[in-house]
């Protein structure tokens, strides 16, 4: 069958918006096969069909894939091979995050742990940084800012465009020394 002929899903339904037990099948993906925008899937049931949504997003696990005509399809967040990072205290964990954070990868962050994927080159840092390092199995759900999340409640794309809201050209500054001057733009 070619991709024209397959039952389209063109949205994607936030886990807990719908009832995940009337799904015609499920779809069980790595982080990578659910970020995408086009693709053909064929579920677990044998159910082939076209995801063609409008852009990119993150599928999280328990979603659900529309399909025109009714009905939608379950996702489920496979189990992938990860590295959980822990910490000694709330401040080492903290800085542990920030580290991640600041070379913008993907990581999900819980209350007492940091899953990330391998890599020799993080795992080296973060070993120097004194964290404990354990290989799991488990399924990836990284933050969204690394991907530029697409907010699926608005529809508004947060990608890497960065705006403050406001006019640097006319900002007054405080130094906290007692000067303080304006920029005229």
């Amino acid at each position: 069958m070619t991709d024209d002929a397959l039952p389209r899903a063109t949205s994607v339904i936030p886990a807990g918006h719908w009832n995940a037990a009337e799904a015609r099948d499920a779809v069980t993906l790595d982080f990578d096969d659910r970020h995408r925008r086009r693709r053909r899937y064929t579920g677990e049931g044998g159910f082939a069909f076209l995801l063609d949504l409008p852009d990119a997003v993150v599928l999280n696990d328990g979603d659900g894939l529309a399909l025109e005509g009714g009905g939608a399809v379950a996702v489920r967040a496979a189990p992938e091979p990860l590295v959980e990072v822990t910490a000694a205290d709330h401040a080492h964990f903290a800085r542990l995050a920030w580290h991640l954070g600041n070379r913008h990868l993907p990581a999900e962050i819980g209350a007492d742990r940091i899953l990330i994927r391998d890599d020799h080159v993080i795992t080296a840092m973060l070993r120097g940084l004194g964290a404990t390092l354990r290989c799991v199995q488990a399924p990836f759900n990284p933050e969204g800012g690394a991907y530029g999340e697409h907010n699926r409640q608005t529809g508004h794309h947060h990608g890497p465009v960065h705006t403050h809201g406001h006019d640097h050209a006319h900002e007054h500054h405080h130094h906290g020394d007692g000067h303080h001057h304006h920029h005229h733009g």
